[in-house]
């Protein structure tokens, strides 16, 4: 019998939460939004092996250390990885068909949270196209799936850089990660590794099953390497709301026409998965917008781009957004790039409502127009204390005037000069606080 190269295979398997929403698509539309999630056979949401695959090729910069791994034209991958499977409440991988119609918990993804999207332009209004929504998986979601890797050598370090990848900070998966999307944590990481050349690993590597489901007992519980992050800047705002605040849901209810937008997430505080409804939310998209409207103006005052003499750059083709938030534009001197920000959602746990009554007023008569009442529901969080967390690669920052713009706009969230959220201009949004940058 002839014995291949690689006598070494080491296996982790890894238990994901989710601590930001998920949004993995399944590239297919529906009638509900314009993007739903990937599901499994027992239609629940999962996150394709594949997914993950590329997610971790990319992290690795150098491309020949990547093809090494992962393989290229001349060799196969030494890399395998299976599905992330849903971890149901008795903590069990949702592996093979199942009966999920008795499980509360199993029942609570067939309808998923959506959010709703809208481009502004530099005017402050929604740009023509610009509307669009997706579904999510909830925050708080566990998945487990394996990592195998073939190896020549015992000990290979390529196996510890891979659950480094996995186990960074700057780890995200699915779209939208750089709009608060796919940011996760791992919960545990069991780890195995079998010398195919010793009886024993031999016989235990092939009696260990395919399954997530069925236990793993000759594992260790393997650490990853601390990260230090040194490719990425990390700015901290803590902040307070001043007053009343709206991130609206683009929907009404009972009481309001406008409402505050809330979503669901799961909580495993107790050992088992509870789903929750937090009582409100700050959408990452709706401070990632103002702060790249904010930047582009903060450019364009440093390198004096004035409106006066037609030269104010918008920030679609403005330098500080280009280098910060990317682009889809493919122009002679403007590329499609990534952004190299990446935003948090806040959930807050305790708010309080109050709904306020508006009247539209005629400018000619002053009188009240018909039909011109509506209500909105605004946030309030008194004495409470927000954390945003946004990191960026240093790469993006290297212009001084860029890292000026972009750091202006934050420190101008913190003094009140740059509100949040709808209603603006009716003194919603305003927030008070402090910058911490780590880098």
């Amino acid at each position: 019998m002839q014995m291949t190269k690689y006598k070494y295979r080491m296996i982790a398997r890894i238990t994901l939460e989710a601590t930001s929403p998920l949004a993995v698509g399944s590239g297919e539309k529906d009638i509900i939004t314009d993007a739903p999630v990937a599901r499994d056979v027992n239609d629940l949401p999962y996150i394709p092996g594949t997914s993950l695959m590329g997610i971790i090729r990319h992290s690795i910069k150098d491309l020949k250390e990547s093809d090494s791994i992962f393989g290229g034209q001349e060799e196969g991958s030494k890399v395998l990885i299976s599905d992330a499977l849903l971890l149901g409440s008795n903590q069990k991988a949702m592996d093979g068909l199942k009966d999920i119609e008795q499980d509360e918990y199993l029942k609570a993804f067939e309808v998923l949270p959506i959010r709703q999207h809208v481009r502004i332009t530099e005017k402050g209004i929604g740009a023509d196209h610009g509307k669009f929504d997706e579904q999510v998986v909830y925050k708080g979601t566990r998945f487990i799936f394996e990592l195998e890797l073939l190896s020549e050598t015992k000990d290979d370090e390529n196996m510890q850089k891979l659950l480094d990848i996995i186990s960074s900070p700057t780890f995200r998966v699915g779209s939208g990660t750089r709009n608060g999307f796919g940011s996760m944590k791992v919960v545990s990481m069991k780890y195995a590794s079998y010398d195919l050349t010793q009886e024993k690993d031999l016989d235990a590597y092939l009696k260990k099953s395919s399954s997530l489901e069925e236990d793993w007992n000759e594992t260790i519980e393997k650490k990853p390497s601390e990260l230090q992050g040194a490719d990425w800047i990390k700015y901290t705002l803590t902040l307070k709301p001043l007053n009343f605040f709206l991130f609206s849901s683009g929907f009404g209810d009972e009481e309001a026409d406008m409402t505050p937008v809330k979503e669901n997430y799961v909580d495993w505080s107790t050992g088992k998965p509870e789903i929750k409804e937090s009582k409100s939310l700050i959408p990452a998209t709706s401070v990632k917008g103002a702060i790249s409207h904010r930047t582009a103006y903060h450019w364009n005052r440093l390198t004096k781009h004035f409106v006066d003499n037609a030269e104010a750059i918008a920030s679609d083709r403005n330098k500080a957004c280009l280098a910060i938030f990317g682009t889809t534009l493919d122009e002679a001197d403007i590329k499609p790039s990534r952004g190299k920000a990446i935003f948090s959602d806040v959930f807050i746990e305790n708010t309080a409502s109050k709904v306020l009554p508006h009247i539209k007023v005629d400018k000619f008569t002053s009188g009240v127009m018909d039909g011109a009442l509506f209500q909105e529901k605004v946030s309030t969080a008194e004495n409470q204390e927000l954390m945003e967390d946004i990191l960026v690669e240093k790469e993006a920052l290297q212009d001084e005037d860029v890292r000026k713009a972009f750091e202006k706009a934050l420190q101008d969230i913190c003094d009140g000069f740059l509100p949040l959220g709808s209603g603006t201009n009716r003194g919603n949004g305003i927030f008070t606080g402090t910058l911490n940058i780590q880098e």
